[in-house]
């Protein structure tokens, strides 16, 4: 059956609502980052730009690099916002706009966060990368889809260990595509865990003029370890962009620039330098 007009939205140019994207301009890669003015900060190393797409904070640059086209979408910050990146994504690639009807094959695309992060263990240290094995989401995103849960007993751990008010939504636990993250694994790259909240500051027990309601929240999520596995960091978009991706089909890893460590106090004072290491290192794994 056709999807009704207010369901699936697209703009009288034939794009899809928010993102402002044609099917046609989309490539099977796919980098997100958050900052909009990251985009560009990726697309510079292209040997061809194609496309410039902006509409309010997503922006979409599509070209090649090294004979791989790639598209870099900036989600803006937060889940919210990887709810209409990823649910677009998939229809522009999944999705006949002329009959409005899904097609009959689906569509799998490769997906890479390339984002910034805060480590919670003191071992970490700044400006190095971690990759997240799984995101663990504080926020309620999944739980607003039909699904199997994700990682139950993980999930269950995290409940029993790290205690939280009762009126915060339930966590969910869902892991990356591990043939995708393989591309990345290199001894510069850590491993871990990373948590999924809904704001930068009293989510993540920050504490400038506000008390945070969980005070000790990063000691719990530091103390945290499930059958010897640790939480590593924390940050924004990973568990819903492995959470949506996993519900869709497409696969997708989250890659992190550690530009603070709550456990001792510090933050990158290269913060750019490090960012734009990370963003030469992953488009080099792509095209590996």
């Amino acid at each position: 059956m056709p999807i009704a007009n207010s369901e699936l939205i697209i703009n009288p140019d034939g794009s899809i609502y928010h993102l402002n994207l044609k099917p046609h301009q989309l490539a099977d890669t796919v980098i997100t980052v958050g900052d909009p003015e990251r985009v560009s900060e990726v697309s510079k190393y292209f040997d061809v730009i194609e496309l410039k797409v902006g509409k309010r904070e997503f922006h979409t640059h599509t070209g090649v690099y090294k004979n791989r086209r790639i598209s870099v979408v900036s989600t803006g910050i937060g889940t919210d916002n990887i709810d209409i990146v990823f649910n677009e994504l998939d229809a522009l690639v999944n999705i006949d706009f002329k009959t409005r009807e899904i097609h009959k094959e689906l569509k799998s695309l490769d997906i890479i966060r390339v984002g910034t992060s805060g480590a919670v263990q003191s071992d970490i240290p700044v400006d190095s990368f971690l990759l997240s094995q799984r995101g663990i989401g504080f926020d309620s995103l999944m739980h607003w889809y039909e699904s199997d849960g994700g990682d139950l007993a993980f999930a269950k751990a995290v409940s029993k260990q790290i205690p939280r008010s009762k009126l915060q939504a339930a966590p969910y636990v869902v892991a990356c595509d591990p043939d995708l993250a393989q591309k990345f694994q290199t001894l510069e790259m850590k491993n871990g865990n990373t948590i999924t909240n809904v704001g930068f500051y009293g989510p993540q027990s920050r504490k400038i003029r506000l008390e945070p309601s969980e005070k000790n929240l990063n000691t719990h999520i530091a103390d945290f370890n499930f059958e010897g596995h640790k939480i590593t960091n924390l940050e924004m978009e990973t568990a819903g962009i492995y959470a949506m991706a996993a519900l869709l089909g497409h696969r997708a890893v989250s890659l992190n620039a550690i530009l603070a460590n709550r456990a001792t106090g510090e933050f990158s004072n290269q913060p750019a330098a490090t960012v734009e290491k990370l963003i030469k290192f992953t488009l080099d794994a792509v095209v590996a």
